[in-house]
């Protein structure tokens, strides 16, 4: 019984925080409706769409406060990264040449060029990070410092001039009540008049409450259905959490890929991994230590940790180059691969929590752990 209210709990939080970040996608995109495209992808949308991974990192160290929680933190940030980076593209290419929108996919070298290497970057920052037995502030510090170059140099990368974009989107308008119930927070906020600076902002502010709100019901769920099944945290985080929090990703990316902004939509995929593996991981560890003292970790969850930054990496360039050598843009083959890679790694990522034992995950295991200490050197 447990199990089955934790995984319907779990399906309760995806949809408040899909419909809370159809609020928070209506605000950004007023306030950034003068970005250039790709830029407003890797930023405001990537942001906006990846807040679900840092309030999870946030309650799951503040709620668990132990090892455990930064093991659930990270498992829900790498594991949602590994989800952005396969899985979104994946339904992008899929969708737009199935419903014959177009055969294949274009997509700006620039932007592959710009936030692939960026997140590779990131990524090796993470393992040489996140080291030792004991972490302190000073680690979460340096991850936030890496976002902040990151955005300001996307900032700057937009050049000299405004950029006006067309902004026709509005709230459905009726009931504020009824909206509420119906998770329509655009109305519950603007009712029938329509959008502007104060209220975009205030239509943030609450979105971000209602999606803070479903992720500590979400930290609750997933401790809940791991101690029902006796698989550790990190594992469910690094399936269901990730997948949850994803929810926002995947649709801002299809609502751009149906507009024919391509370049938004990887660069919102690409630019919430960095998020995720710098500020959604690098605040909560920065806030938590600096309230409570280093978090110690055992030798566990230090193998753990790290056989999962090695393979998020490995991932990470598989992907990268994927697209580098699309060079015709992306198909239906593509999308097919990426598919059959999360597929690979949720099979290992089941198959380590149930047990060490398994002959093929005792050796994927003992290969990542390897290279992890090749890197380090």
């Amino acid at each position: 019984m447990i199990i089955i209210s934790s995984l319907g709990l779990i399906l309760i939080t995806c949809i408040i925080i899909w419909k809370a970040c159809d609020g928070f996608e209506m605000a950004s995109n007023y306030l950034g409706r003068n970005m250039k495209e790709g830029v407003k992808g890797a930023t405001i949308n990537a942001i906006g769409s990846s807040l679900p991974e840092l309030f999870t990192t946030l309650f799951f160290l503040f709620v668990l406060k132990d090892r455990d929680g930064f093991s659930g933190g990270i498992g829900t940030t790498a594991g949602s990264a590994v989800f952005n980076a396969m899985i979104i593209p994946a339904v992008v290419i899929l969708v737009v040449i199935g419903k014959g929108i177009s055969s294949k996919i274009e997509i700006s070298r620039k932007v592959i060029l710009r936030d692939g290497i960026s997140l590779i970057i990131a990524e090796l920052a993470l393992i040489f990070v996140i080291t030792g037995t004991s972490l302190n502030w000073t680690h979460g510090l340096i991850l936030m410092v890496l976002y902040f170059v990151y955005v300001a140099y996307m900032l700057m990368s937009q050049g000299a001039g405004d950029i006006e974009n067309d902004y026709d989107d509005a709230a459905d308008g009726g009931n504020r009540t009824v909206a509420l119930f119906k998770g329509d927070l655009a109305t519950v906020v603007l009712g029938d008049s329509k959008i502007n600076k104060t209220k975009a902002i205030a239509l943030l502010v609450v979105s971000v409450l209602f999606i803070g709100l479903a992720c500590f019901w979400l930290v609750e769920a997933c401790e809940q259905f791991g101690n029902a099944i006796g698989m550790p945290i990190y594992f469910v985080s690094v399936i269901l959490a990730s997948a949850a929090t994803s929810v926002p990703d995947t649709i801002i990316s299809y609502k751009d890929a149906m507009k024919g902004n391509y370049d938004d939509a990887v660069a919102n995929a690409l630019g919430s991994n960095i998020f995720d593996v710098c500020f959604a991981l690098g605040f909560p560890l920065f806030l938590f230590t600096l309230i409570y003292g280093p978090i110690e970790m055992s030798a566990h969850t230090i193998e753990n940790v790290s056989q999962l930054r090695v393979l998020l990496l490995i991932f990470t360039v598989l992907v990268f180059f994927i697209f580098v050598f699309a060079k015709n843009g992306v198909r239906r083959l593509h999308a097919k691969l990426l598919l059959l890679l999360y597929a690979l790694f949720v099979a290992y990522s089941i198959g380590k929590g149930i047990s060490d034992d398994i002959p093929v995950i005792s050796e994927i295991s003992d290969f990542l752990l390897k290279i992890s200490g090749w890197v380090k050197i």
